[in-house]
């Protein structure tokens, strides 16, 4: 990503979380005054009822109850012993373990010990990776399960002689309604009847939830009267289905968004290359209409005949020495003029062709020959072996 569109970007979120801090502080500001307010006048009103009782003793007393209900102690049941509404019995401890898998954290149930907090952070370090594992593989399966259903509606539009752009997006359509309608809206009516919620607190819930935003304000199974220790459980596979779903939704929306990018690039490289020879064109026709710029070249000199060859003497050999044959290439090669020293008999041959021809080259004077070494005597030969037939030269 380039940094100007990172800079955009960063930009853009920073746009966003300041309008949002503004509409939300104007909805909640009141209401919180209001709140406190409301908590003066309780406070006041006990006081008046009972004015034995101290105003900082009453404050410890608040804390103190805060701090249970923090601590997930029930207001409305005194015993302790009573395990089946404790918030850390095996489908709340379940629970609780799933919202520390999926980045969730509603927060109603804290741990208050040191050992549970250590435990927690190692627990966290290992669940997570995992979980992402798991939702990676649920989300691929359950999206070509729901694609591979919808490709059977595909080919009955193709039937009915549907356009094929028409069609892709029915079939998009298609996939986010059946998704909302298992995922989000069947669970919002669920939880309204288990939960005794109104329909805006419902999917307030879900919403909040499937986004692993999870305030914690709204947990299915914190109400005491939810005493089933398979509730939560079963909340929380409708968590993994959730968010496998949602997933598989995100990487749908990537990848058209890189399709249609690269789109768009490959559109503006072919607008770049039609505006680069559109204007090479005019730059030639404006070119050939104003004449040449360029400077005249300089005339070349003429070419002038070759001196002529000088007359090479005829040298006589010292002493007369057996004739001896002389191989002579047909036609002469620049390797054999680049180094004369390796063919002296090609460049003496050559001479009268080359004086034919006009000798474009001035040609070095030859040297003396040197004198043929005298042969050795052959070796007597064996009676038996006829002597060697001389050979003509």
């Amino acid at each position: 990503m380039r940094s100007t569109t990172l800079l955009a970007l960063l930009a853009l979120v920073l746009l966003y979380l300041v309008s949002g801090a503004l509409v939300f502080r104007a909805l909640e500001q009141p209401h919180e005054q209001q709140a406190q307010r409301d908590l003066g006048e309780v406070r006041e009103k006990f006081l008046r009822a009972h004015p034995c009782v101290n105003e900082h003793e009453l404050g410890d007393f608040i804390k103190d109850v805060a701090n249970a209900l923090g601590g997930g102690a029930d207001p409305d049941t005194n015993s302790t012993s009573n395990s089946s509404h404790s918030a850390w019995n095996l489908g709340s401890a379940f629970f609780f373990s799933g919202t520390i898998i999926t980045t969730i954290g509603y927060g109603n149930a804290a741990l208050r010990t040191d050992a549970g907090r250590l435990f927690c952070i190692f627990y966290a370090l290992v669940g997570i990776p995992l979980f992402g594992i798991l939702l990676a593989g649920v989300g691929d399966r359950l999206g070509s399960s729901l694609r591979h259903g919808i490709g059977h509606i595909e080919a009955i539009f193709l039937k009915w002689h549907v356009p094929p752009e028409l069609v892709r997006v029915l079939s998009a359509m298609l996939f986010l309604l059946i998704g909302c309608l298992l995922f989000v809206l069947t669970p919002t009516f669920v939880f309204c009847y288990m939960e005794d919620w109104s329909k805006l607190e419902a999917i307030y819930f879900v919403i909040v939830t499937l986004t692993t935003v999870g305030f914690g304000d709204y947990v299915a199974g914190a109400d005491p009267r939810q005493d089933s220790p398979a509730y939560q459980p079963l909340v929380w596979f409708w968590i993994l289905l959730g968010l496998a779903y949602f997933a598989s939704v995100l990487t749908t929306i990537g990848n058209w968004l890189r399709v249609v990018s690269r789109r768009t690039r490959a559109e503006m490289g072919g607008l770049t290359a039609q505006a680069a020879s559109w204007t090479g064109t005019v730059t030639a026709r404006v070119t050939q209409r104003a004449g040449p710029t360029a400077p005249p070249q300089e005339k070349e000199p003429p070419l002038l005949p070759p001196p002529p060859c000088p007359a090479q003497p005829v040298l006589k050999p010292q002493s007369p020495s057996p004739p001896e044959k002389v191989q002579t290439p047909s036609t002469p090669t620049a390797s054999a003029l680049d180094y004369p020293s390796e063919n002296l008999a090609f460049i003496d041959e050559s001479s009268d062709t080359q004086s034919e021809r006009g000798c474009a080259l001035p040609r070095a004077p030859r040297g003396r020959r040197r004198p043929n070494p005298p042969r050795k005597p052959a070796r007597p030969r064996g009676p038996g072996r006829p002597r060697d037939k001389a050979v003509p030269v």
